[in-house]
């Protein structure tokens, strides 16, 4: 059983994994950073500090409560709506900082692969299919291709 246990932890998928998810944590770190640190203070500042965590309707208690916290304290059963709408727009803008990352993460990955990668192919200048680089005549159309296109 050891030795299983041994052949399936030490196998490439297994380790693949275990760093991608130790490297998914960073990087989640970093998101929430640039969420909280970088994008939430200039939001807040153009809605004026407006809190939705502190907006909820009470379904089941008595008093006027000013903060969940209050209400929760008291043992008021609330609809807390404000939490619910603050965790949309966080996740939001997660996922778009999320996104541009990635998308940029990608450009810069096909650049390498184009860089280093010599061509192999090129378009017919006639019926403009991609044909090999050393062919002198089309396999589509049959002009006849000068190497130098």
């Amino acid at each position: 059983m050891f030795k299983e246990f041994k052949e399936f932890a030490v196998r490439g998928n297994v380790v693949d994994m275990a760093v991608g998810v130790i490297v998914g944590a960073a990087f989640g770190k970093i998101v929430s950073s640039i969420v909280s640190d970088v994008l939430m203070p200039p939001l807040g500042a153009l809605t004026n500090g407006i809190d939705l965590s502190n907006h909820f309707i009470v379904l089941k208690g008595e008093g006027v409560y000013q903060t969940l916290a209050a209400a929760k304290a008291a043992g008021a059963i609330t609809l807390n709506y404000g939490v619910f709408l603050d965790n949309i727009i966080s996740f939001l803008i997660v996922a778009l900082v999320v996104f541009i990352l990635v998308k940029q993460i990608n450009r810069l990955k096909r650049k390498e692969d184009t860089a280093s990668i010599s061509p192999t192919q090129k378009s017919c200048p006639f019926c403009f299919q991609s044909i090999s680089i050393k062919a002198s005549r089309c396999p589509f159309c049959t002009s006849q291709v000068n190497n130098a296109d």
